[in-house]
């Protein structure tokens, strides 16, 4: 945080603004206010006319394979129907030796044991959705034991919704304290928050709640739980994207990103890979940085990497 406050008296910050202000105001203030929704969108088209077409490639496919959190969160979940998703996985490897396989499968916490039992790959991660997914309406003391307890059984990441609620009436602090506490659990786990970026509507809405979240220990900031209209969106990325890259600047910390819900095409995915390329870099395209929330998507993107249409998954 920077030395001087930002009234121009001059002063370092002691407390002659501390009724006014808190230290969440001050965080979101460090960052330059967020474009507008119509320079957002703007933008974001010229990138897809210009960008797109040129990242339509088989490399980049097999790529963004490599990057999906492969997902079920259906409420007809089973222990044998994630039993046969996790199989599905294993025995992708022995089917498609030379594909990189998918970077995560992602679950309700409560199949977190089964898929930990039955998985056999060893670069695939197990993401459990927890805090009341998707609407984040629980108490406290509930997320926290529902994320430990899917990391006892075996998650290797968590996904949590912010408290959107909270959020837009105004209370920063509740929304903060919630993810540090939850973070805090996860320890060197990662932690991704979603944002659900359809019930926040605007730009500027999206870039407070990525600082905000960034700032409470997000490793990886998140569009959408895919149960909310719209899902992810173009906008929603770039905003995200920028404020990650405005992050990195003032930190040298590089936090993930994860477009979800709605990736229904394999065109969709080349926008958010291409937005990602475009605002962040070369460097953020690893699925360490970057990854897809779709179960769709798998089987299209199978079937143009191998040339004909399939349905492994």
């Amino acid at each position: 945080m920077s030395e001087n406050c930002n009234c121009g008296c001059g002063e370092h910050h002691h407390h002659h603004h501390a009724e006014e202000e808190s230290k969440y105001d001050y965080v979101l203030k460090e960052y330059t206010a967020a474009m507008s929704d119509a320079e957002v969108a703007a933008k974001v088209k010229e990138i897809i006319d210009t960008k797109v077409a040129g990242n339509n490639t088989p490399e980049v496919k097999r790529f963004l394979f490599n990057c999906i959190d492969l997902t079920t969160l259906k409420c007809t979940d089973s222990e044998e129907s994630v039993l046969a998703f996790t199989e599905k996985v294993n025995e992708f490897d022995d089917r498609y030796p030379d594909l990189e396989n998918v970077a995560a499968i992602c679950v309700y916490p409560n199949f977190a044991k089964i898929v930990s039992q039955s998985l056999e790959v060893e670069k695939v991660g197990i993401a459990c959705v927890s805090g009341g997914f998707p609407s984040s309406q629980t108490f406290q003391e509930i997320k926290v034991a529902e994320t430990a307890l899917a990391l006892h059984d075996g998650a290797t990441e968590i996904d949590i919704v912010l408290s959107v609620g909270k959020f837009l009436s105004g209370d920063y602090e509740s929304v903060c304290d919630e993810i540090q506490e939850l973070k805090s659990i996860c320890g060197e786990k990662h932690l991704k928050v979603i944002l659900e970026t359809g019930a926040l509507k605007t730009s500027e809405n999206i870039k407070k709640a990525s600082i905000l979240s960034i700032y409470s220990g997000a490793d990886f900031i998140k569009t959408s739980t895919g149960k909310e209209s719209p899902a992810a969106t173009p906008e929603a990325a770039y905003v995200m994207c920028n404020t990650i890259k405005e992050y990195y600047t003032k930190t040298g910390t590089k936090i993930g990103f994860k477009p979800a819900g709605g990736i229904n095409c394999v065109n969709d995915a080349l926008v958010y890979y291409t937005i990602v390329k475009e605002v962040l870099g070369e460097e953020w395209l690893t699925n360490e940085l970057f990854r897809l929330g779709t179960s769709r998507l798998a089987n299209l993107l199978l079937s143009e990497i191998v040339g004909e249409e399939t349905k492994f998954f």
